[in-house]
């Protein structure tokens, strides 16, 4: 048993994916640590306001350079990949800019027609918001393409211990939204420079984006070759992000900031299980099963396979939030957190399955399936609408609107998991 255990544990895979996990279970740590001392000192109010600011800034980050890079993995030169690298850095610039703009001549329309008149002294922060997840977005898909898995799990520890622990530092003296709010806004940028940072002193070949002698890289090139990414990705990725983000907005609107912190701390403790395992396993995935598709094997076992792992690991912390979620969190949080413990058994049916279904994200680039991915978000997306509607219009009750939210969410991502091996499998029979 043990010499099965050290052959299993010497598999590059196997390694690299405990590497990461190794990482983020140290930031978990130190952040379910932090937590009840962050929640006690600032409240619902705060959380809710800070919120109120994740969800606007959630939707326009993920699609800070396009999507482009999330295509730095797939080139099988170095100078193609660095050539993303320099497209997506352009555009981030680019929309950072675009977006100073419009908030300087529709500043007050966006207040008024959103209702976010809580975090309207906050929105100019957005721009750098923008720039760093950027530069967030090209470091950690270099480092995946390099398999640098290590660099990223010291990053995700260090990066914890200042986030979070400069929110309680700060808020001992000084426990107002404000604190926050600057805070998130700094998070991707100090993550950012320390995997830049990293990155230039490991042993791996020096990170440049410039290129071998006499070797030329057309951005034009690039930017038409993978333009999938911008066309479908983006789009897919900006209506997501909406939909995350949708719970927060009307759930302030609704029912006012209190009910936006209930989710709010829900949906970042359920978010714990993704975080350290799920997103390890997806960062190591996604450039297995692209070398897999290079070489021409199958793919649909590796996906099944990885995805009932992930449903077995997750049955435990998920199972265990349905059953206990009200008392769980009025004990680690506080007895002001108790509502949020029932958000929570509804969050987490739909939190599952989408734990469940990162093999099967990582793996649609490399099918060429994002189209139906971006068909999939967009039903998704109108289908919370319709959840949330229902909730409020005919019920009147935050608890409804979230469960229905919960349980259609479930649902579409079980149908997301079956068409991915759907697709897989027409996939494989073409190479056959």
């Amino acid at each position: 048993m043990t010499q099965k255990f050290l052959k299993l544990s010497k598999q590059p895979f196997i390694r690299n994916v405990f590497i990461m996990a190794t990482g983020t279970a140290t930031a978990q740590l130190i952040a379910v640590a932090l937590s009840p001392i962050i929640t006690r000192l600032y409240g619902p109010e705060a959380y809710g306001i800070m919120g109120v600011f994740i969800s606007i800034i959630a939707i326009i980050t993920p699609v800070a350079a396009l999507t482009y890079p999330i295509a730095i993995v797939l080139p099988k030169s170095d100078s193609e990949a660095k050539g993303l690298i320099r497209l997506s850095l352009y555009i981030t610039s680019l929309i950072a800019i675009l977006v100073t703009f419009i908030l300087l001549l529709f500043n007050n329309n966006l207040i008024e027609l959103f209702q976010i008149n809580e975090v309207a002294q906050f929105l100019y922060l957005i721009p750098l918001v923008v720039m760093f997840s950027g530069y967030l977005q090209v470091l950690q898909q270099w480092l995946i393409r390099t398999k640098q898995f290590s660099i990223t799990a010291k990053v995700s520890f260090l990066h914890a211990l200042i986030f979070h622990g400069s929110m309680v530092g700060v808020g001992i003296f000084y426990p107002v939204a404000t604190v926050l709010v600057v805070m998130t806004t700094l998070s991707n940028g100090i993550k950012a420079f320390m995997l830049f940072i990293f990155t230039r002193i490991s042993n791996y070949k020096q990170f440049s984006m410039t290129n071998k002698k006499g070797e030329k890289v057309s951005l034009k090139k690039i930017a038409e070759k993978y333009n999938d990414f911008p066309k479908y990705r983006a789009p897919e990725v900006l209506i997501n992000a909406a939909s995350q983000s949708l719970p927060i907005l009307l759930l302030t609107i609704f029912f006012g900031p209190a009910s936006a912190g209930f989710y709010s701390i829900g949906r970042t403790v359920l978010g714990a299980p993704s975080q350290l395992i799920g997103l390890s396993v997806g960062d190591v995935f996604y450039p297995k099963i692209n070398q897999a598709a290079n070489e021409g094997k199958e793919l649909t076992s590796l996906i099944r396979k990885a995805t009932l792992i992930l449903g077995l690991i997750g049955i435990i912390p998920f199972g265990s939030v349905i059953m206990f979620g009200p008392w769980l969190f009025s004990f680690v949080f506080g007895q002001n957190w108790l509502m949020a413990g029932e958000y929570a058994r509804w969050i987490a049916i739909w939190s599952f399955f989408v734990f469940m279904n990162i093999p099967s994200i990582r793996t649609l680039p490399v099918l060429s399936a994002q189209a139906f991915h971006l068909k999939f978000t967009s039903i998704l997306l109108i289908t919370r609408i319709i959840a949330l509607a229902i909730g409020y219009f005919i019920f009147r009750s935050d608890i409804v609107a979230i469960a229905l939210f919960g349980v259609s969410g479930a649902i579409l991502n079980m149908w997301l998991i079956y068409k991915t091996l759907h697709i897989s499998k027409a996939y494989d029979n073409l190479q056959v």
